[in-house]
């Protein structure tokens, strides 16, 4: 089977990089515009730092693809976009190919014959054909493209922080941290692949449920944008919005009904919110062994049935495969038995001694710091304090459940480090937030000055 040929860095121009500094300037003046009407300084600075932190990460994640690591970004989004952009140009009866569905995608206008199957799973397609629209207004040119997709991210991301930072404003660091400073958060987010596209509609789609249950504003606009967003996460990685929105839905529900004050009635929402999520979870795992035999879930390796498909680098992908001990076969016994080992390795590997590669490093160094935050969360606040205050702050309960169930629906069916660390990325920012919530309602209160009123302060 032939190896997928894609971008090759000779390709790129001295014009790539003038036109990648140009939109730079282009997108710097439209988030200064909206950075002028923010009161709060610390909006300011921090929307500040986002925007220049996702730009170098643009370009670092471009390199790295380019000169590293290829992947699906120079082998299947960005040649196979640019061909459909292509085929457009040529002939422009051909711009129906941007409104159909992948499985209806003649195979004969591939640009790689190697990708033969891949649009049968419509998310790449949906990806492939972004890269195509995007390509009229920026020449098809690769770094456009991919800071494009970056800055898609951060306008979600951005509100996603503004949303935390609205409930608890003194706690401005940490939320910076767990969201707009997160490395493989940040860099994994920041080019031609899904993962910018779901850390983007993840963060829309939060900031318009908290607009329309909570704020009560612009209603009619923030249903359009949730459902918008959130078909774009159906269509691309179904699982992240069935393992999040009813926790967030748990959330506005136990945030804002001041009735449900018995215990019991709150135990059974809650359990009730992960039961569906589970059940969810196995419907869409039991569909998708049906329609493509073997692999259940998007974060094994990729076989279509009938399909020959492969990775671009077969040896490696197989030298950073792991295993969790006990098989997921799709049922809810199973998905049972393997969650402590898939909650372990979503969140904290891979360990140091597993990483084999530059893109795997980074995200061990950074799942130590998470595991060490654990640690120090769990001494410091004890697991008695842990768990009342889960069971008292929605806020917490929302985050944490959040993370570890889409943990539990990756490390389950994300057997390989190298995909392992991309597709972590969208519950990792929850569990560090919950980490740090824990800590800052657990705070040691403090004494004032002599001379107050002797009235003590949290710290």
């Amino acid at each position: 089977m032939p190896d997928r040929i894609g971008m090759h860095p000779s390709s790129m121009s001295l014009f790539d990089f003038i036109l990648f500094f140009v939109y730079i300037f282009i997108f710097y003046l439209v988030f200064y515009w909206r950075r002028r009407r923010y009161k709060d300084p610390l909006l300011r600075k921090y929307q500040k730092h986002g925007f220049w932190i996702k730009v170098f990460s643009s370009l670092a994640y471009s390199m790295f693809v380019l000169y590293l690591s290829p992947g699906d970004t120079t082998g299947l989004f960005f040649p196979e976009g640019y061909n459909i952009y292509k085929l457009i140009l040529k002939d422009p009866s051909n711009l129906d190919l941007l409104f159909i569905q992948g499985k209806d995608f003649d195979q004969a206008l591939l640009a790689n014959i190697a990708n033969l199957g891949y649009f049968s799973e419509e998310s790449n397609y949906l990806v492939s054909k972004i890269v195509a629209a995007l390509s009229f207004i920026t020449f098809g040119k690769f770094l456009v493209i991919n800071l494009f997709f970056s800055m898609i991210s951060f306008t979600g991301v951005w509100r996603l922080f503004r949303f935390f930072y609205e409930q608890y404003p003194d706690m401005h660091k940490q939320f910076a941290i767990g969201i707009l400073y997160l490395p493989t958060f940040v860099f994994w987010s920041s080019g031609i692949l899904k993962d910018p596209l779901c850390t983007g509609a993840m963060g829309w789609i939060t900031y318009a449920l908290y607009a329309i249950f909570i704020k009560r504003k612009n209603i009619l606009a923030n249903i359009i944008i949730f459902l918008l967003f959130s078909y774009l996460l159906v269509v691309l990685k179904v699982y992240i919005i069935v393992s999040y929105l009813p926790f967030f839905i748990m959330f506005l529900l136990l945030q804002n009904v001041t009735l449900i004050r018995n215990k019991a009635m709150k135990a059974f929402i809650v359990l009730g919110f992960i039961v569906g999520s589970m059940a969810g979870f196995l419907t869409i795992t039991q569909t998708m062994q049906k329609a493509l035999g073997n692999f259940a879930a998007e974060g094994m390796v990729k076989t279509i049935k009938t399909y020959q498909v492969n990775f671009e680098n077969q040896a490696d992908i197989a030298s950073s495969n792991f295993s969790l001990g006990v098989e997921f076969d799709g049922t809810a016994q199973s998905l049972l038995r393997i969650a402590p080992a898939a909650v372990v390795a979503t969140l904290y590997r891979p360990f140091l001694w597993e990483s084999k590669k530059p893109s795997t490093f980074l995200s061990s160094l950074e799942s130590l710091a998470i595991m060490l935050l654990t640690i120090y969360t769990i001494f410091r606040v004890g697991l008695r304090r842990m768990v009342s205050t889960i069971i008292k702050k929605p806020i917490v309960m929302y985050c944490l459940l959040y993370s570890l169930m889409f943990s539990l629906f990756v490390g389950a069916t994300t057997l390989n480090f190298g995909t392992l660390v991309r597709y972590k990325i969208p519950g990792l920012p929850f569990y560090v937030i919950a980490m740090f919530l824990l800590l800052y309602f657990n705070r040691k209160p403090k004494k004032m000055p002599a001379g107050t009123d002797g009235q003590t302060e949290l710290t």
